[in-house]
C-alpha cells in the first residue's frame, strides 16, 4: 500500500503543482512553521489568490476527517521538558477540560526524551495520567517523540522559565542526530514508547519527529526513528510532523500512515485559501488521512524576525477557522493555552498566542466561537479577557 499511495502522491505533482499555482513561490505555499518561521527562516510571501477560489470537492462528496484539535503545552512550560518535569495533574485535567468547551476532540503534544533519560518511571506515570485525562474527556492524542524546532538543548535552556529568555529546544541535540554512534539512547526511548503505547487506543497517532524538514541530519535521524517505530508497529497510526505537503513524499516512502502539513501565518485569507486549495487537491488523491497540524491566523508581517503591527500581535483564529473547516482537513491550532510566542524572535516583539487563560476565560470570544463552530455547533458563552497573563507581563511590551 505504501508504494501505491506514494505513486499516487507523486503523480499529483505536489511540488510542481504547489510551485505553479497563481505564480506563487514553492516556499510561500509549502507552509510556515511556528510563529511564521519557515524551515529556512524566510518570510512566507505570496500574491493574493482570487477571492472566488473554491475547493474542488464539496464536504458531501468527501469523506471528512472529524479531527478538531489543539496543540497543548501548559501555559507556563516553555519547552516539553518542563511540561513533564514540572507536571501538575490538576493543571492538566483543568486545561484538557477547557478543550471540551470549544468542542475539540483531539490534542497534539510531545513526550520528552530528555526527561525520560532523567526519570523514565516518572515520565511513564505522568504520560499515562495525561492520556487517561484526555481519554476521559473524549480527546484523542497525537503524541510526538522528538522535535527539530527550537534551540540546542542545554541544562540552562531546559530549565529556564523566565518568559524573557526561555526557549523551546531541539530534541535530541544536533550533535546526537549527526552521529549514529550516539543513537542508542534515543532508539531505546523509541522502543519504550512503542512497547507501552503502540497499541494504545487513547492515541490517534504516534509521531516520530516534528518538522525534520529538509536538513540531512534531522531527516536521517527521523527516518531511523520511524524505522524503529515501524519494526514494533502496533495498531496506532505512525506519522511525521511535516512542515509541508511536499515533505510527505519522503514520509510516505517510510510508511507513514497519516500525513501532516503546517502553515501558521499567511498575509491574507486569499493566500491561505490558495494553499488549502492546492493541498486539498493533493490530499484527495491519497488513501491516507491528512491533517493541518499547526495553524494560527492571518498576519500581514509573516517573516521570522518581522514585527507584526500592534493589532496583529495577539491571536485571531477566527480569521482562518472557517477556511480550515471548509477545506475538510483534520486540524490542530497553536495553541490551547494563552502564552508568549514559541519563537523568541516573535516573543521579543510582544507576540502572544493561545485560546484559554489559566482561569478558564478566553483571550477572544470570537475565536472561541469560530473554533467551536468547526464541529457544526457554534455555541460558546464563556468570558473574554484580552490581556496578557500577569506572570508574562514582562514581555508583553516586547522588552
Amino acid at each position: 500500500m505504501v508504494d501505491h499511495t506514494r505513486r499516487r502522491f507523486l503523480s499529483a505533482g505536489v511540488t510542481a503543482g504547489l510551485a505553479g499555482i497563481a505564480g506563487c513561490s514553492t516556499r510561500s505555499l509549502l507552509g510556515a512553521t511556528r510563529d511564521g518561521e519557515t524551515s529556512d527562516g524566510d518570510k512566507t510571501d505570496g500574491p493574493a489568490a482570487p477571492a472566488e477560489l473554491t475547493f474542488e470537492e464539496s464536504a458531501d462528496e468527501r469523506d471528512p476527517l472529524d479531527v478538531r484539535g489543539a496543540i497543548y503545552v501548559p501555559a507556563r512550560a516553555f519547552n516539553v521538558y518542563q511540561q513533564w518535569a514540572d507536571y501538575d495533574h490538576e493543571v492538566v485535567e483543568r486545561d484538557l477540560g477547557y478543550a471540551t468547551e470549544v468542542n475539540l476532540n483531539a490534542i497534539r503534544a510531545w513526550a520528552s526524551f530528555e526527561f525520560w533519560e532523567e526519570a523514565p518511571e516518572a515520565h511513564a506515570e505522568r504520560l499515562d495520567h495525561f492520556l487517561s485525562a484526555a481519554d476521559d474527556r473524549d480527546l484523542s492524542v497525537v503524541l510526538s517523540l522528538f522535535d527539530f524546532a527550537g534551540k540546542e538543548p542545554s541544562e540552562e535552556r531546559l530549565r529556564d522559565t523566565d518568559p524573557r529568555t526561555a526557549t523551546g529546544v531541539k530534541s535530541p541535540a544536533s550533535s546526537v542526530m549527526k552521529r549514529k554512534s550516539r543513537w542508542d539512547a534515543p532508539m531505546e526511548y523509541v522502543g519504550w514508547a512503542m512497547e507501552r503505547y503502540g497499541d494504545d487506543d487513547r492515541l490517534l497517532a504516534l509521531e516520530a519527529m516534528n518538522e525534520p524538514g529538509w536538513t540531512s541530519h534531522s531527516t536521517e535521524f527521523a527516518r531511523g526513528v520511524f524505522e524503529t517505530m515501524a519494526d514494533d508497529r502496533g495498531s496506532v497510526a505512525l506519522t511525521v510532523g511535516s512542515t509541508s505537503m511536499a515533505n510527505n513524499a519522503e514520509y510516505l516512502d517510510w510508511g507513514s500512515d497519516a500525513l501532516q502539513f503546517h502553515y501558521n501565518f499567511a498575509e491574507s485569507r486569499a493566500t491561505y485559501r490558495e494553499m488549502l486549495e492546492s493541498n486539498r487537491a493533493v490530499a484527495d488523491e491519497l488513501d491516507a488521512p491528512v491533517w493541518l497540524s499547526e495553524w494560527q491566523r492571518v498576519r500581514e508581517a509573516t517573516g521570522f524576525a518581522a514585527e507584526p503591527p500592534d493589532d496583529q500581535k495577539g491571536p485571531n483564529y477566527a480569521s482562518l477557522a472557517p477556511l480550515v473547516h471548509e477545506a475538510g482537513f483534520g486540524s490542530f491550532f497553536w495553541s490551547l493555552m494563552v502564552k508568549p510566542a514559541f519563537v523568541p524572535a516573535q516573543r521579543k516583539h510582544g507576540v502572544l498566542n493561545g485560546l484559554f487563560h489559566e482561569d478558564g476565560t478566553v483571550y477572544s470570544a470570537e475565536d472561541a466561537r469560530a473554533i467551536a463552530a468547526m464541529s457544526g455547533e457554534a455555541s460558546f458563552d464563556g468570558e473574554e479577557r484580552r490581556e496578557w497573563p500577569e506572570w508574562a507581563a514582562a514581555v508583553s511590551d516586547g522588552t
